[in-house]
């Protein structure tokens, strides 16, 4: 039913994870194979491309479904439908930032005092042109292809990159001048495909078990009984995702189970213990879904 775009390169490792603890499971022959298939009958074609160039191709009706970041939608400036973030990216759970960055001893302060025929290096000309145009700023703007930090000064003065901790351009002695754009992984589709009810239902499965593995992330089930007379204590110190679940069981004990972060659960466990709490049982967590 659906053609599906996964995206690849730096993204690529953490999508195939997503989509394993999804149900979605990715297959293919090697990881340099841009072709892939998912056993599940709403995905009939799935293709591994540079994020770069998903937005177009979703916009052209190439494919119905795919991920990519909204730097990509934003630079392309592609019209498409978003099904909504998902919140993970290379390294971290945290957005990327497309930032313009300029070596720590530079004079400028703020976009507004770079010079005219400035140099700015980046793999985002057009939404560089586009935020330059909005400042007044002249520049002279070089499409880059990768290592952008290490261009600045010998060729550019000023580059515009992408961040997620800032690591590397501390490391090349650069300091953040301005933001363009914060930036989330997001499943997006072609207007087309999801005007059609059908697929529109399929994509929303998908869209819902995405973020079903993406909630769990972290997270663990807690299970355990407790005597009446010690519900409150246990109670007291069990956090969850919402309240915690509480069964009366035939012995007179009751049955507790809450969803509770798995940082954190090394010091939890004996805490419950302590007031009261026995057969307590720590469970992994696929998915969580409202």
């Amino acid at each position: 039913m659906l053609s599906l775009v996964l995206p690849k390169g730096s993204l690529e490792k953490a999508t195939m994870a997503l989509f394993d603890a999804a149900d979605l499971t990715v297959r293919r022959t090697s990881d340099r194979d841009y072709r892939a298939s998912i056993d599940d009958p709403r995905i009939d074609r799935v293709r591994v491309l540079r994020p770069q160039e998903i937005p177009t191709y979703l916009e052209q009706g190439l494919f119905d479904l795919g991920i990519t970041g909204r730097d990509w939608i934003t630079e392309t400036d592609s019209d498409v439908v978003s099904l909504g973030q998902l919140q993970y990216s290379k390294a971290t759970s945290n957005p990327v930032r497309v930032i313009m960055a300029v070596p720590n001893d530079a004079p400028w302060q703020a976009v507004s005092d770079l010079p005219e025929g400035v140099r700015i290096s980046t793999e985002f000309p057009e939404m560089t042109r586009r935020f330059l145009e909005k400042h007044g700023v002249k520049a002279k703007v070089v499409p880059s292809y990768g290592a952008t930090e290490a261009k600045v000064p010998d060729i550019v003065d000023v580059i515009v990159d992408l961040t997620e901790t800032g690591s590397s351009l501390r490391k090349n002695g650069l300091r953040i001048l301005d933001t363009l754009l914060t930036s989330h992984t997001e499943l997006v589709a072609n207007r087309e495909a999801y005007a059609d009810p059908a697929k529109r239902a399929a994509m929303e499965d998908i869209a819902l078990l995405l973020q079903g593995a993406i909630r769990a992330r972290g997270n663990v089930l807690l299970k355990l009984n407790v005597a009446q007379e010690n519900l409150r204590a246990v109670l007291d110190i069990m956090p969850s995702l919402s309240s915690p679940t509480v069964t009366s069981l035939a012995g007179g004990d009751n049955a507790v189970e809450g969803v509770v972060a798995k940082r954190g659960v090394n010091t939890l466990i004996p805490a419950l213990k302590a007031a009261g709490a026995h057969d307590i049982l720590e469970i992994p967590i696929s998915k969580i879904v409202d």
